[in-house]
């Protein structure tokens, strides 16, 4: 019987790749030579230098841990450690064929979609601004397009209508823990049979820009739904009020939402307030936001912020004269 064990480096950087890399940890078939991760960042008001959640974790565990800022500068690092595969999540650089090419089993990625649907950076966020009623994860093959590689497994996972980026977020990185926890054994035996993707229903999951996190009050209450779910907790839905950033940290879905209070005045007209929250005119009814949070302020209900009495029935929300700090 064989028992030697399969040398992994394991590259990933936020919370959502820490569930694997404790599945690894656990795998008493693998060994983790090392574990590679972005470096340490500035973080917070006070741009605090802050460790990458993976780095945290390999420290608990004794690991090796390597930060490079360019991993395409420091291919021979990876080799000189002779790995039997690699294993990335959402580790946040584009690894150069020359890496990909080193360990025999190949390098593998645990994807937050159902590819080819949503490939990029992005793909919980897409998947709740699209409106989709369901993820999952892929492991596929590294290639050197972007999530073009082979697929090796998938699992389906439905979004409720109460998800956000947050809990989705937490549902995905478990379920591909899982998913990656089954998936190796298979790989390491060689009993994988991968699928190629699909190019021509690839879609793409860009990563998310400053103009894409602004409210566009015509839009329709289901999709401004989808858009503040989409980005809370982070980075956060913002409109503006009187030229300052004013964030919409969430709201009540329409379909449990009483009826629109006045059809005929203009989207982003804040139209009442009630125990519930602030009700917006959306450009095919109304949206109750129930948490708000003004720049450099906590989030806090839409009751406990009009304690000050700051907004106002009939105040028109939106414009593109933005002259407060973000």
């Amino acid at each position: 019987m064989n028992n030697k064990k399969t040398n992994i480096i394991f590259m990933g950087t936020p919370d959502f790749a820490v569930p694997s890399l404790r599945s690894l940890l656990n795998n008493g078939d693998v060994h983790l030579l090392a574990v590679v991760t972005q470096p340490d960042r500035p973080k917070g008001r006070k741009k605090v230098l802050t460790a990458p959640p993976v780095k945290e974790e390999a420290i608990k565990h004794g690991l090796k841990v390597l930060q490079p800022e360019k991993i395409r500068e420091h291919v021979q690092m990876i080799s000189d450690l002779q790995p039997d595969l690699i294993v990335t999540a959402a580790y946040g650089q584009i690894l150069p064929a020359s890496l990909l090419d080193i360990p025999p089993l190949g390098c593998i990625n645990v994807h937050a979609s159902l590819l080819p649907k949503y490939r990029g950076g992005a793909p919980i966020q897409y998947a709740l601004l699209r409106g989709e009623e369901k993820t999952g994860v892929t492991i596929m093959y590294m290639a050197e397009g972007l999530d073009t590689g082979d697929m090796i497994s998938k699992v389906e996972i439905p979004i409720k209508k109460e998800d956000d980026a947050g809990t989705l977020f937490d549902t995905l990185s478990q379920a591909g823990s899982v998913l990656l926890q089954e998936t190796l054994p298979k790989l390491i035996a060689n009993e994988i049979t991968a699928e190629k993707q699909n190019d021509e229903a690839a879609t793409y999951a860009k990563t998310l820009k400053r103009e894409d996190e602004k409210i566009d009050w015509e839009k329709g209450n289901v999709d401004i739904y989808n858009h503040i779910r989409a980005l809370s907790p982070w980075p956060i839905s913002f409109t503006l009020y009187e030229g300052k950033v004013l964030k919409m940290g969430a709201s009540v879905h329409p379909e449990d939402a009483p009826a629109c209070s006045n059809e005929h005045a203009k989207p982003g007209t804040i139209l009442q307030f009630e125990d519930k929250g602030m009700e917006v005119k959306t450009g095919d009814g109304s949206i109750w936001i129930t948490h708000i949070q003004p720049a450099g302020k906590k989030m806090l209900p839409v009751e406990q912020y009009m304690r000050g009495k700051k907004l106002e029935i009939g105040t028109i929300l939106g414009g593109t004269d933005e002259t407060a700090a973000k």
